[in-house]
């Protein structure tokens, strides 16, 4: 028996090198996917997913991990994915589902549901650091994803320019935090500003800074919003307004909560929620 051919990755292709060997292998259609803000303890986790054609067409103008990129970069990087994807999709997750599942699955879900709401079919699947299941189609987890693969990239762009435009107009309801800065992450001034105001509606009151400036540390971590709110069924809202991004008939914007909960696995990288372990 011989044994099949070896994918070859060519190192000069760059961002596009994975891509590349899946499509001469017959993968037609790869799809990236990747999230922002888990490292975030106030706004939503936004999970994106994009596939690029094959081609000069498919290689976007200053590509790069979002988070190597400059604001007006990624804006203008952005641009060109929605442009130039065959499909992409954005799900939004609100952080009192992040509070009431756990952040590992509900980052697993909001990937899981971007890709499933892609309007063109993948192929193959690369996913930033987690592996994803449930998709019926071949996957790979890659490490640092969003810096090895284009697609990934892709994602990772409309991930967190999605979520920081989000930020700015959080930041117009909830002035006294600093949203339109940090981007709800953990900063000196956002910290300062908890202390001094307490936690909004929009904070995660499951990590434990927040919990401590709201004064309930010692409820349990999926309980420590004073009022629970009504929970919708799984991504039934879309969201239009709210984001002012670019019409497309490819991309799609999703909100995602009411999920059943499952156990949460060990949460990676981020080590501000407590109750998940590495």
């Amino acid at each position: 028996m011989f044994a099949p051919p070896r994918t070859v990755v060519r190192r000069e292709a760059g961002l596009y090198a994975l891509e590349q060997a899946l499509q001469r292998r017959g993968f037609e259609h790869v799809a990236g996917a990747d999230e922002a803000g888990r490292g975030a303890c106030a706004g939503p986790l936004v999970a994106a997913a994009a596939i690029l054609p094959a081609g000069k067409r498919g290689e976007v103008p200053g590509l790069a991990d979002s988070k190597l990129l400059t604001a007006a970069a990624r804006e203008r990087v952005y641009d060109e994915v929605v442009a130039r994807a065959l499909a992409w999709s954005v799900m939004i997750i609100p952080p009192t589902e992040v509070d009431a599942r756990g952040l590992h699955v509900c980052n697993l879900a909001a990937m899981r549901r971007a890709l499933a709401s892609l309007t063109v079919r993948p192929d193959y699947v690369l996913t930033d650091g987690f592996p994803v299941d449930g998709l019926g189609v071949p996957g790979l987890a890659v490490w640092k994803g969003d810096r090895v693969a284009a697609c990934v990239a892709a994602a990772s762009v409309l991930a967190k320019v999605t979520r920081d435009r989000l930020m700015v107009e959080l930041h117009d309801k909830f002035p006294d935090y600093g949203f339109a800065v940090h981007k709800g992450y953990i900063t000196d001034e956002h910290s300062a500003a908890l202390l001094r105001h307490g936690p909004c509606t929009e904070h995660r009151f499951s990590y434990v800074n927040v919990a401590a400036a709201s004064g309930r540390v010692n409820v349990p971590p999926r309980a420590r919003r004073p009022v629970p709110a009504p929970v919708p069924s799984l991504f039934d809202v879309s969201v239009t307004e709210p984001l002012l991004l670019p019409v497309a008939a490819e991309g799609t914007v999703g909100v995602a909560s009411g999920e059943q909960p499952q156990p949460s696995p060990s949460v990676g990288e981020d080590e501000a929620m407590e109750g998940e372990t590495r």
